[in-house]
């Protein structure tokens, strides 16, 4: 292992496998709370799953529970701590317009907003001829929406690396290139991990691997049922401004939630600073297989089109493939494992996880330095997948 101008730590209190969003959200609480702090990464910086999504912040999503209370709470520290930051990963308060297709879709839209209002979320209906005071392009054809002001975004490459720049500047150190092998024990508990060039003692070591961390964990002999799940993403040509918010179709919702292996698509368009538009979201489990799927790429197209006609006529300059982090439950995987004390989890965040990024870093230090968690981390605990007849468990064997 080599960091330009010193010598990697060997002995640290804390070590970050993992050098994406999460990690570095994970590092970066973890030094500012005063821990010492080593990030390793087999690959470069953002080198996974950061580095193929649209840095969605989203609370619309959501149903009422564990993962919504990890979403809000990311909400406050993306707002408040990291606020004097935010320009540096182009941290845009933008809201997000969910939209119903026909009367059906709209009233389930509503009923949804209703339980996620009463769980703290600002959700406003949007009646058909408001819509265009939202969203002056959007199909005319559209029943209604409900918009959710908190819904945000952020440049998650940008944020990965000035997380990661913060944390250096309260001593941590961030070593790419450095695969760990395996890990160091006392007995059972993880002291530290080895890596190709050497070796790193440590009072805990977090797993923030995002959808490898699956294999992370089985260095520790432990079972993590975190899967690859592809979706793709296409990029426009800068145009003018044409969308100003987070725009998705209200199946998106059940996809998020959905456990089927099969191909689901569902139009999600968002617009950046630089002027691209960013048209999403399929989501399909078929291991970690990259292929460009053209027929895909086809119906996130037409979907976009269909929502936004205006569309129909822009360039697409690329498309890129990425890896959510999934889960059986569709909850990530948050704390200390006790199947090998000293090893801790930050993973299986799936589709949300620049979102929840911030909340769970925040949490982490925590935890670590004795403060009880602002968050309950039971629901997300690791060995919560062990068999012992419960739903969570009976759907994983049913995903094998």
């Amino acid at each position: 292992m080599t960091v330009v101008g010193r010598s990697v730590l060997r002995t640290a209190d804390v070590v970050v496998v993992g050098a994406g969003a999460v990690g570095a959200a994970c590092a970066y609480f973890a030094a500012r709370a005063g821990l010492r702090v080593v990030v390793l990464d087999r690959g470069p910086v953002a080198g996974g799953t950061s580095s193929a999504g649209e840095g969605n912040l989203l609370l619309s999503d959501k149903e009422p529970g564990p993962e919504l209370d990890l979403a809000l709470l990311s909400s406050r520290v993306w707002t408040t701590d990291l606020a004097e930051h935010g320009h540096h990963w182009e941290y845009e308060a933008k809201g997000g317009l969910v939209v119903g297709d026909d009367a059906a879709g709209q009233a389930a839209l509503e009923a949804f907003a209703v339980h996620q209002r009463a769980a703290g979320i600002e959700a406003v209906v949007v009646a058909h001829d408001d819509l265009p005071a939202y969203e002056p392009h959007l199909n005319r054809d559209v029943a209604g929406g409900v918009f959710y002001a908190q819904d945000a975004q952020v440049q998650p490459m940008l944020l990965t690396a000035h997380l990661l720049r913060l944390a250096r500047g309260l001593g941590a150190q961030v070593v790419t290139g450095s695969e760990v092998t395996g890990f160091l024990r006392d007995g059972e508990r993880v002291t530290g991990v080895r890596t190709r060039t050497g070796q790193v003692s440590a009072d805990a070591v977090i797993n923030a691997s995002g959808t490898w961390s699956g294999e992370v964990a089985r260095l520790a002999g432990v079972d993590l049922p975190v899967l690859p799940r592809r979706g793709f993403v296409l990029v426009t040509q800068p145009l003018p401004p044409l969308v100003r918010h987070k725009v998705y179709g209200a199946g998106y919702v059940a996809d998020v939630a959905s456990s089927d292996e099969a191909l689901q698509t569902s139009p999600v368009v968002e617009g950046t600073p630089s002027g691209t538009i960013l048209v999403g979201a399929s989501r399909e489990r078929v291991g970690f297989d990259r292929t460009p799927s053209l027929p895909v790429l086809a119906r996130l197209a037409a979907a976009a089109a269909a929502l936004f006609p205006v569309l129909r006529d822009a360039s697409l300059i690329r498309a890129y493939a990425g890896f959510r982090p999934y889960c059986p439950d569709h909850l990530p995987v948050l704390g200390p494992d006790p199947r090998a004390p000293g090893l801790w989890h930050a993973c299986g965040h799936e589709g949300a996880g620049i979102g929840l990024s911030v909340g769970t870093g925040h949490l982490l230090a925590q935890a670590l330095t004795g403060v009880t968690p602002e968050v309950d981390l039971h629901p997300f605990r690791p060995e919560r997948f062990e068999p012992t007849g419960t739903p969570a468990t009976e759907e994983l064997a049913g995903a094998h």
